[in-house]
């Protein structure tokens, strides 16, 4: 009898273990899903961010204004084409470590969590560091800069600096996740 229950209980603690793995899984999963959703609309919100305006510029002040036609877009910013490309990358590799992880199902080695843990890791420090060269340069853009005689531009270009703007706050919650996937990874190592 006592040997009864004590199968009994290993079992039902075996049971609510696999339930755990079970969640943790999904919760990985949705968490991949969610970081290669966010990294793929902040590459394309920065990737097609353009505005195009008149502006008059006044170069004698005897002599009426020039009116010229200026176009802001990201790739004209090294700052803003390292960002898409910071996106892109890992939404490349949240969607072959989706894949990875979808194929090796149970059999999870300690490489390939050690490998995961490290691409995560890698993926955290690209955006995070995409994200603050592409918030400097938007900031430079939003205020400007008396010291070196840099002008506002966003005061012209509204929409294109809001556009950079919500990529560079995807590209942030994108980060985020990132980070919380690393910790689940190191959760996982034995």
């Amino acid at each position: 009898m006592e040997q009864e229950r004590k199968n009994n209980m290993n079992g039902m603690e075996m049971e609510k273990g696999k339930r755990e793995s079970g969640l943790r899984k999904g919760l990985e999963l949705t968490m991949r899903v969610l970081a290669l959703v966010l990294t793929m609309v902040a590459a394309t919100v920065l990737g097609v961010a353009k505005q195009t305006k008149v502006v008059s510029i006044k170069l004698i002040p005897t002599l009426p204004p020039l009116d010229v036609s200026t176009t802001a877009k990201a790739s004209y910013l090294s700052a803003f084409v390292y960002n898409i490309s910071a996106n892109a990358i890992a939404c490349g590799y949240a969607a072959i470590s989706i894949a990875v992880l979808m194929i090796c199902k149970g059999r999870r080695s300690k490489g390939l969590l050690m490998a995961v843990l490290v691409g995560d890791l890698v993926m955290v420090g690209l955006l995070f560091s995409g994200t603050g060269a592409a918030g400097a340069i938007g900031l430079m853009g939003s205020q400007g800069n008396k010291h070196v005689m840099w002008k506002k531009v966003c005061n012209v270009f509204g929409k294109f600096c809001h556009q950079a703007a919500a990529s560079v706050a995807i590209t942030l919650l994108a980060s985020i996740v990132f980070m919380l996937l690393v910790v689940l990874d190191a959760m996982k190592l034995p």
